[in-house]
């Protein structure tokens, strides 16, 4: 409930917070496109530019269990206004960055601001929606989610070819502003948990996840062998997996407040979400790599007209959002998300039978519109069905928690499709052909088959992901009946 008389406005909150969220998620994936443009404005190295995008993704995705909880001790409201004051000023830094040393720092403060604002996005749609009332508000919540990361591209190119690199950052400033008017505005103060905070599970989980994140993001910059003097990466993602064990045991024996309550896996819907969330957000990151891949090197296409072929998943996926919304508040959500991460599937196989045989370019836009209405049916009941029955004092936490396997399944699906990419062009094309990164502009007629071959056959990783996280939605447990008691609450709200 708000800690002040105003009345709470759900639906103004949801919009002011979903400008700032789609705004750090677009970041994601708009620098990919911007890579070798701030190669060479800033006379950088390729791995240092790189590490441009890394630096973001770990500064974003190891401190989201902790961010969570820091929204329920201190309000979820302030979290946010801090991250957002951290994001917008240090992306204000990256477009004024000289060189690609000042670029990385800013870019950390970036991520950080990010993994402030996430959680507490998703945190207080749990605490300001009744059960009823959350499909869809989590449906706008998780389109969002999975459009920013096909808007990157798309406006990345246009910025790149009208302004420059600098304004993929410049961008979010005045965006940023708006964000925060409309937030310190309509975003209410809610009730917070005045409980001492686990300092010895913060340094377990920030150490477990990155080593864990870190590994696992740059175990093919190292071709996953050794990084430092012995110590290799498998040494590293496995040191990870040991702090993370030591951080649940932690979570289980400590008696004061703990950063990840268990008790948040005793909800079966919360866990079996959870795990589905990382086969999603694995997947999401993997699909775009090959599919862009091809359409630049074998049908001849710019960067930003192989984005504008995603278009019709976008338009559909935000078309769609309000309708399964409205539907999934009136009834059980559990096998609309099935059927979300069914479509998914169908349309990943769509585009590899497509490449395989290299249909005309036109015909692509079918399985991007199959993935459209994929998009629409996953994320929010998804989202929906894995919130539904939380307690509201564990919003924060469980926001955490959901978000942090969203993360780790990106960060496992960018590095996997990357190296069965390089595997299946060396398969196709032989030793001489290189990676992925290696290509430059359409490639000659005699590769084009082989190439494409590759990349549909890349597209397994992505397909087996989802195919793992739609068996798993099998096992929600149906959706608690309303009682009278929950139906006048709403109707009083």
């Amino acid at each position: 409930m708000s800690v002040n008389s105003a009345p709470i406005r759900p639906w103004a909150a949801l919009w002011a917070m979903v400008i700032g969220f789609f705004m750090i998620l677009v970041d994601t994936t708009i620098v990919s496109v911007a890579n070798p443009s701030i190669m060479s404005g800033l006379g950088a190295s390729l791995t240092a530019t790189l590490w441009a995008t890394s630096a973001y993704l770990l500064a974003y995705a190891v401190p989201l269990l902790i961010t969570g909880r820091l929204g329920d001790r201190f309000g979820q409201r302030r979290v946010y206004l801090i991250g957002l004051t951290v994001f917008t000023v240090s992306s204000l830094a990256c477009g004024l960055a000289g060189d690609i040393t000042t670029l990385i720092v800013a870019r950390v403060f970036q991520g950080l601001g990010a993994a402030l604002m996430t959680p507490q996005t998703m945190a207080v749609i749990t605490r300001i929606f009744g059960p009823r009332e959350r499909g869809s508000a989590m449906a706008v919540w998780g389109v969002t989610a999975g459009v920013a990361t096909l808007v990157g591209p798309i406006l990345g190119g246009f910025l790149l070819d009208g302004f420059g690199w600098e304004w993929i950052f410049f961008i979010n400033v005045p965006v940023g502003v708006v964000a925060f008017v409309l937030a310190l505005k309509y975003v209410p103060k809610l009730e917070t948990s005045a409980h001492r905070f686990d300092l010895l599970g913060v340094l377990l989980s920030a150490v477990g996840m990155f080593l864990v994140v870190f590994g696992i993001q740059e175990g093919e910059a190292f071709d996953w062998g050794r990084i430092w003097g012995p110590i290799t990466v498998w040494m590293l993602i496995a040191a990870g997996a040991v702090f993370l064990a030591l951080f649940v045991l932690w979570q289980r024996v400590q008696r004061g407040e703990p950063l990840m309550p268990l008790s948040l896996f005793r909800n079966r819907n919360f866990s079996v979400g959870s795990a589905t969330i990382v086969t999603v957000g694995a997947t999401v990151t993997a699909l775009g790599l090959p599919i862009m891949f091809y359409f630049q090197l074998v049908d001849g296409l710019t960067p930003t007209r192989a984005a504008l072929m995603l278009v019709p998943m976008a338009v559909v996926s935000v078309a769609m959002a309000r309708p399964v919304g409205r539907y999934i508040d009136a009834h059980d959500a559990r096998r609309v998300s099935t059927v979300g991460l069914a479509l998914m599937a169908i349309g990943l196989v769509g585009y590899g039978a497509m490449m395989w045989v290299q249909v005309p370019v036109l015909w692509m836009l079918v399985p991007s519109a199959v993935l459209g209405f994929g998009n629409a049916f996953m994320w929010g009941p998804l989202a929906s069905i894995t919130t539904f029955s939380l307690d509201r004092s564990l919003a924060g936490a469980g926001s955490g928690v959901y978000n942090t396997g969203r993360q780790v399944g990106a960060v496992l699906g960018a590095a996997g499709v990357a190296a069965l990419m390089e595997g299946r062009i060396t398969a196709q094309l032989g030793a001489g052909a290189g990676g992925p990164g290696e290509a430059a502009g359409q490639l000659p007629e005699a590769l084009r088959e082989g190439f494409g071959i590759a990349m549909a056959q890349s597209l397994i990783l992505p397909v087996s992901a989802i195919v793992v996280g739609l068996l798993l939605t099998l096992c929600f447990a149906p959706r608690p009946a309303q009682t009278r008691t929950e139906s006048v609450a709403v109707a009083a709200k």
